[in-house]
Parts: C-alpha cells; sequence; structure tokens
C-alpha cells in the first residue's frame, strides 16, 4: 500500500478490495486517476482509493499515468539533538528540492538543504523513505516523489532562509520544539517522524 497526499486527503495505492469504497474506489487508468485527484483537489472527498491487484507493480503503473518530478530532502540533526525546520507557506517542513539533470538524489538533497537553509557541512547517515503528494503546476497535476535523508551536521553558523523559495524562517528545533512545529506541518513531515525514536515526540 501507498499514500500519496493531495491537499493532506491521502489517495491510497491498494492490492486489497475495499468493502465499502462509498463511490470513492477509482480504478488505476489515466482518466480515473485524475477524477480521484481532482476529488481530493476539491473537498468532494476525504480519502480515494486506487486498486490493483498486484502491489509490486502499483505503483509503476500510477506513476506512467502522471507526470513525476523526483526530489531529495534531508531531516538534518545537529551536535545538540536538534532538527532543522524550515517554514513556507504558513507550514513548517523539512528542506528538500528537485533533482537537477545529471545529479544524484543523494547530493540534490544535501544540495537542497544548503541552499534552502545556509546550512553547510552535511554528511547523509542513512535513507530514511520516499513520501508521495501531487500538486499542481501550470494547470497539470504532477506527482512529487521525495527520497528523504537522514543527515548529520556540526555546522554552527548563520541560518539563511532562501527567499526566492519563500522560505521565511530556518530554525533548529528541540524535541518540544519539534512537537510543536508537527501541529502545523504537513502529513509526509509527519510520517518521517513516526520511525524516530519515540523522545522525539514527547
Amino acid at each position: 500500500m501507498y499514500k500519496v497526499f493531495v491537499n493532506e486527503s491521502p489517495l491510497i495505492l491498494t492490492n486489497e478490495r475495499q468493502d465499502n469504497s462509498n463511490g470513492n474506489l477509482f480504478s488505476l487508468d489515466g482518466d480515473s486517476i485524475l477524477m480521484a485527484i481532482d476529488s481530493l483537489a476539491k473537498g468532494r472527498l476525504n480519502a480515494a482509493y486506487i486498486y490493483h491487484p498486484d502491489e509490486e507493480k502499483i505503483l509503476d503503473v500510477f506513476m506512467h499515468k502522471i507526470p513525476v518530478v523526483v526530489a531529495g530532502g534531508g531531516f538534518v540533526t545537529n551536535k545538540k539533538g536538534k532538527i532543522l525546520f524550515i517554514y513556507r507557506n504558513n507550514k513548517w517542513d523539512l528542506p528538500k528540492g528537485k533533482v537537477d539533470k545529471g545529479e544524484s538524489i543523494e547530493k540534490a538533497a544535501m544540495r537542497e538543504v544548503e541552499e534552502e537553509t545556509g546550512v553547510k557541512r552535511l554528511k547523509i547517515d542513512k535513507f530514511l523513505r520516499t513520501t508521495y503528494h501531487v500538486f499542481k503546476r501550470n494547470g497539470e497535476y504532477r506527482l512529487k516523489q521525495v527520497h528523504w535523508f537522514a543527515m548529520s551536521t556540526d555546522y554552527k553558523g548563520e541560518l539563511v532562509g532562501q527567499k526566492e523559495e519563500g522560505i521565511e524562517k530556518v530554525k533548529w528545533k528541540s524535541p518540544k520544539k519539534v512537537r510543536k512545529a508537527l501541529e502545523n506541518s504537513y502529513h509526509n513531515i509527519k510520517i518521517l517522524f513516526e520511525e524516530w525514536p519515540t523522545t522525539w515526540t514527547k
């Protein structure tokens, strides 16, 4: 099962048939996918399901039906154990951005963190997970596939938000402040904290 968020509402790709779909079950073809996305984007549905019997193929087929933007992002901690957040579009978020042509996802993730926050001397510790959300660009729905990496740094310098990307604030947040920030964040960001040590969310 995969969750693709559309305006914070889940589009669930599943190989299990839904008995009580109540009109929110769609087939895996281009027109039906766009209908499901549109219904979620306009608030006509709170959740939608797309069924395909083969779980291994469902994501690949879905990604062939909608333009995909591949991005990399960082879950960055410093020597004090604080996590790096950005504030953009009235939400707390983590730094991320599009992979350039010929660039590895890992390099893109580190580059984007540095460009968006000013934080240097980044080191990738491990891959975390991939998240998916739909956005609209030039009247067309697109799927953003973000590959997230746990990163660490000993950087103690100034934090500088990338103004051209609409970043208003950059902050290192302690566990208590992380919890508060997640109350005004995105589902895909909250998902990243689900597997983190419980001390971070208490």
